[in-house]
C-alpha cells in the first residue's frame, strides 16, 4: 500500500507542481488553432501543419493531436498562409490568414482524399481513408497479424459499458461473451483457439496477471473509459515482446492520448437492466509555465441490475494521466487508477439447464433466504489499482531510452454459497485472492543507417495471500482449519535483445532471443483435508488440525530461452508481405502443489508453443486488405495422474500437443459520402495431435460485417459477428459437446459537436447490443462425467453460459471547450 500511495502522491504533485493549473496565451504574439478534418468531418491526427509568412518562408511547423487539432501560439503579428498535409489526402491550404495580437484565431482545414492510384503514403499507421475509418487493420510495417482498434471506434461504436471484451470483439477470429450484458461482469475472450490465460494482456506496454495462475481480470482494471486503443497481436511478436503467455498473443490495451487543448465532458446513460453510469472526464490541455504539462482526469459510477436476476453490479473508478515535457527530448508521464467493484455473482456463474426451462435464460439468483441461490448469501468484493511512473528520453546519436516502473494490486474478496442443494452452517466459503506486484520495464534502443538494435528486460515482484475457509451463510463465521492457505512470492526476469537488419530498402530480418525467467515461492499452510491435510498432524472431530507443520515450503524456478525471427518485404509502396517464427511458453500453475503434504518432487517444466505464420497488408485510399495464414505447435498444459508405483504421489503428463492453423483476412472498402464496409473472416482448426479431437472453444470459422456511416458529426454503424461451431470439453474428453453457431448484431448512433466549438465533445448516443435478441447457448460445463460410450448426454445439471437478451443505452454527453 506504500508503493501505491507513493506513487499517486508523486504523480499528483507532479501534476500540482507548475505554479498554475489555467492555461494563458504567450504574451507578445499571434496565436492559432487548427483543426484538420477528412472530407468525412472526421479528425485526421498526425497530420503536418506547416505556417509560411508573407515571404513564404516556413516560420513553425507542427503535427495535430488525436482530435485533429493544433495549437501554435507566439508567433509574430502578420498574415499567415496555412497549409496541412496528411498521408494519403491531397494538401489542404487557407491563404491570407491575419493574425491579431489578441485571442487565439481559430482555423478548420479539410482535406481531400488524393487520386488513388498515385498518392499512397504508407508510412505511419493510418494511411489512408478507408483504414482511418476501419474498426480494426494492420500497419504496412507489421511482422505479424496485428489488428489495431482506435480510440474512436471504442468511443462511436461501442457500448458506454465496454470493456476491453467488447472492443476487440470485432477482430478477426476473436470471440467473448458475458452473460449478464455488456460490461457486467467478467468475460472471456478467446481466439485461435487460445483461452484467457494463453495470451498475455498489457497496459502502456506493462504486462499484468494473477499470480497462481496467469489468468486476467482486466474488467476490474481497465474500464472502456480509460481506453485510448487497443494494439491486438495475435502471436508471440518478437523478443522484444515480454509478458508470461505471449506464445498466445498480446493484447495491449492503451491509455488515452492526452490532447493540446483543454475540454470537460459530462457524460449520463442509462438503459437496460436499469443499468446507469456518470462519467466525468477532464482534460486540461496544456498548462503551465511554457506550457509543458497535461492533466487528464476520469471518474465515473456504474449502477446496474444485470440481465441476469439479481446478478447486482457496482463500480466505482477514477483514473489520472499526467505527462510533463522535461526538455525538447524528454518526457514524464504517470498514470494511476483505482477501481471498487462490487457484484452478486455466485460461485457457478451461469445458471443450470432446469433452472433456465423453469425460470427462463436470465436466472441466476433469487430473493428467497431459504433457498442456496438467494443473492445474500453470494457476493463479493473486488478493489484494484494500476499505476505506473514512465520516462522516455531521446538520448541522441540514435539512441532512446524508454523505462516505466509500475505497481498494482487484485483483491478479490468472496462470501460465496457452495453447496446448492443444501444450507448448513459450513456450506458456504469465505474466499480470499489477493495479490501485490511492483515492477519494472525498460528498453534502450539505437537507430542507424543498418537498422535498429533494441535491448531491454521487464521485471515483476509479486506477493500473493489466497485462502478458502468453510463458513456459515447465515452469519459468516468461519471454520477453525481452512480448505486451504497459501502466501507465496513470485519474480519475473525477461531480459531481451534484438536487431532489425535493413538489407535492402525494401527488406527487412529482424531476429531476437528473450530470456524468461520464474522464481516462485510459497507456504502452504495446514488445511482440513481439501489439498495437502494437517501436514503431519490428524483432524478431529472439528475437522481442525492437531499437531504436525504449521506449512510447508516450496521453492521452484523455470527458465526459457525464447527466440524470434521475422522478416518483411515492401513489394510496392503500399504493399508489404511477411514472415515470422517465434516461441513462447507459459509455467504450471501454483496448483501442481496441490496435493496430500503437498509431496510433489518434480515439478513439471514450461510448456512451449511454436508459430509460424507469414502475412500480407495492402493499402489504397479507399480500400485496405489484410491477409494471413499461421500454424501453431503447442505442448498444452500438464494434468496430473497417480504414479502407479505410489499413488501418494501425482506424476504430471502433458495433455497431448495441439495443433492450430488457419488463415485470417480483414477488409475496409470507403464508398464515399462517409459510408464504409468493414469485413474479416477466420477460417482455421485447433485439434489435438494425438486424437484429431478439437480443442475447447476454437471455432471452425468466423465472418465480421460492419457498416458504417462517419460524415461531419455524425457516427452511425451496423456490425455483425457470426461465430461458427465450436466444441466444449467434458473433464477429460475433448470435443464432447457441440455448440452451434450464433451470432451478435450491435447498432450505435451518435451526434458530436465537433470543430473548435465551445460545446466541443457533447454527444447524443444509442447503442443496442443484441439487436436481433438471439438467446444461442454458446458454452455448456456438463453435470455428469463423460464415458467412452456417450460422451454428453444433456441433463438438468448442466451449468448453461447463454448470450444475455437485447439491451439498449442512450447516452448524453455535455462537453465544453474553454477558449484559450
Amino acid at each position: 500500500m506504500g508503493g501505491r500511495l507513493a506513487l499517486g502522491v508523486c504523480a499528483l504533485l507532479c501534476a500540482l507542481s507548475p505554479v498554475t493549473l489555467l492555461a494563458h496565451d504567450d504574451a507578445g504574439g499571434a496565436s492559432f488553432a487548427v483543426t484538420v478534418l477528412d472530407q468525412t468531418g472526421k479528425a485526421i491526427q498526425t497530420a503536418s501543419v506547416a505556417f509560411k509568412n508573407s515571404s513564404g518562408a516556413v516560420v513553425r511547423q507542427g503535427t495535430t493531436d488525436e482530435a485533429g487539432q493544433l495549437l501554435v501560439a507566439g508567433l509574430p503579428i502578420g498574415t499567415y498562409t496555412i497549409e496541412a498535409s496528411a498521408p494519403g489526402f491531397a494538401v489542404g491550404i487557407r491563404t491570407a490568414q491575419q493574425a491579431a495580437a489578441s485571442g487565439v484565431l481559430e482555423i478548420s482545414i479539410s482535406l481531400n482524399v488524393a487520386n488513388t492510384a498515385t498518392a499512397v503514403n504508407v508510412e505511419g499507421g493510418i494511411d489512408s481513408i478507408a483504414a482511418q475509418l476501419a474498426p480494426s487493420g494492420n500497419r504496412l510495417e507489421a511482422t505479424s497479424a496485428t489488428s489495431q482498434i482506435s480510440g474512436q471506434f471504442i468511443k462511436n461504436f461501442t457500448s458506454p459499458l465496454a470493456d476491453f471484451n467488447e472492443v476487440i470483439q470485432m477482430a478477426p477470429g476473436t470471440f467473448s461473451v458475458n452473460s449478464n450484458g455488456v460490461g457486467l461482469g467478467q468475460g472471456k475472450t478467446f481466439f485461435r483457439g487460445f483461452k484467457d490465460g494463453q495470451y498475455t494482456m498489457t497496459f502502456d506496454g506493462i504486462p499484468f496477471q494473477d499470480t497462481n495462475d496467469p489468468t486476467h481480470h482486466s474488467w476490474a482494471f481497465f474500464p472502456g473509459q480509460w481506453l485510448g486503443g487497443v494494439d491486438f497481436d495475435r502471436s508471440p511478436g518478437n523478443a522484444s515482446t515480454v509478458g508470461p503467455t505471449n506464445f498466445g498473443g498480446s493484447i495491449g490495451l492503451l491509455s488515452q492520448d492526452l490532447p493540446s487543448s483543454p475540454n470537460i465532458t459530462a457524460t449520463g446513460s442509462y438503459g437496460s437492466f436499469n443499468t446507469r453510469l456518470l462519467d466525468l472526464g477532464i482534460d486540461s490541455g496544456l498548462f503551465g509555465p511554457g506550457k509543458k504539462s497535461n492533466l487528464f482526469i476520469d471518474l465515473h459510477q456504474l449502477l446496474s441490475d444485470g440481465y441476469q436476476t439479481y446478478n447486482y453490479q457496482k463500480r466505482v473508478a477514477g483514473s489520472m494521466k499526467y505527462q510533463y515535457k522535461i526538455s525538447d527530448s524528454s518526457v514524464l508521464t504517470a498514470f494511476f487508477g483505482l477501481i471498487d467493484v462490487w457484484t452478486n455473482t455466485p460461485d457457478t456463474n451461469q445458471p443450470n439447464r432446469g433452472q433456465v426451462a423453469q425460470f427462463g435464460d436470465n436466472f441466476l439468483l433469487n430473493g428467497d433466504p431459504s433457498s442456496p441461490y438467494y443473492y445474500g448469501y453470494s457476493f463479493y468484493h473486488i478493489q484494484t489499482d494500476f499505476g505506473y511512473i514512465g520516462f522516455q528520453s531521446d538520448l541522441g546519436d540514435g539512441w532512446r531510452l524508454d523505462n516505466k516502473a509500475s505497481t498494482y494490486r487484485y483483491w478479490n474478496k468472496q462470501n460465496l454459497e457452495k453447496n446448492l442443494t443444501k444450507l448448513t452452517s459450513t456450506s458456504a466459503i469465505d474466499k480470499l485472492n489477493g495479490a501485490n506486484h511492483v515492477g519494472d520495464i525498460v528498453s534502450l534502443s539505437h537507430q542507424s543507417r543498418w537498422g535498429s538494435f533494441r535491448t531491454g528486460a521487464w521485471y515483476d515482484w509479486s506477493y500473493t495471500d489466497r485462502y478458502q475457509y468453510p463458513s456459515s451463510p447465515f452469519t459468516w463465521a468461519d471454520s477453525i482449519s481452512p480448505n486451504f492457505h497459501e502466501h507465496f512470492i513470485t519474480q519475473i526476469f525477461q531480459p531481451y535483445a534484438e536487431y532489425e537488419f535493413r538489407a535492402t530498402s525494401k527488406l527487412v530480418f529482424t531476429a531476437g532471443v528473450k530470456a524468461a525467467h520464474y522464481n516462485m515461492n510459497f507456504n502452504q499452510f495446514q488445511d482440513n483435508g481439501k489439498i495437502v491435510g494437517c501436514l503431519g498432524g490428524k483432524l478431529d472431530s472439528s475437522k481442525s488440525c492437531v499437531g504436525g507443520a504449521a506449512f510447508i515450503a516450496h521453492g521452484v524456478g523455470y527458465n526459457s530461452w525464447l527466440p524470434s525471427a521475422a522478416a518483411r518485404y515492401r513489394v510496392q509502396r503500399n504493399w508489404s508481405v511477411y514472415a515470422q517464427f517465434g516461441e513462447g511458453n507459459t509455467i504450471p500453475p501454483t496448483s501442481v502443489f496441490d496435493v496430500p503434504n503437498a509431496a510433489v518432487e518434480a515439478p513439471p517444466k514450461p510448456t512451449l508453443a511454436k508459430t509460424y505464420q507469414v502475412g500480407s497488408v495492402l493499402k489504397f485510399n479507399r480500400w485496405t486488405l489484410d491477409v494471413n495464414s499461421y500454424y501453431i505447435h503447442f505442448q498444452n498444459p500438464y494434468a496430473a495422474v497417480n504414479d502407479p508405483a505410489n499413488q501418494n504421489e501425482p506424476v504430471y503428463v502433458l495433455t497431448g500437443p495441439s495443433n492450430t492453423k488457419g488463415v485470417e483476412a480483414e477488409s475496409s472498402v470507403f464508398f464515399g459520402g462517409g459510408v464504409s464496409l468493414y469485413l474479416n473472416a477466420t477460417l482455421g482448426a485447433a485439434k489435438y495431435a494425438n486424437t484429431g479431437l478439437w480443442v475447447a472453444n476454437a471455432p471452425k470459422d468466423t465472418e465480421t460485417m460492419g457498416l458504417t456511416w462517419q460524415r461531419k458529426n455524425w457516427d452511425v454503424g451496423f456490425l455483425n459477428k457470426r461465430i461458427g461451431r465450436l466444441y466444449n470439453d467434458n473433464g477429460s474428453v475433448n470435443q464432447a459437446i457441440p455448440i452451434d453457431p450464433f451470432s451478435v448484431s450491435n447498432v450505435f448512433m451518435n451526434y458530436t459537436i465537433k470543430h473548435a466549438s465551445f460545446l466541443r465533445g457533447s454527444k447524443l448516443g444509442l447503442a443496442v447490443n443484441n439487436l436481433l435478441d438471439n438467446h444461442n447457448i454458446v458454452g455448456i460445463s456438463p453435470a455428469a462425467a463423460a464415458t467412452a460410450a456417450a460422451p454428453f448426454t444433456p441433463s438438468n445439471g448442466d451449468l448453461l453460459t447463454l448470450l444475455p437478451g437485447r439491451s439498449f443505452m442512450v447516452s448524453l454527453t455535455f462537453g465544453y471547450a474553454p477558449k484559450r
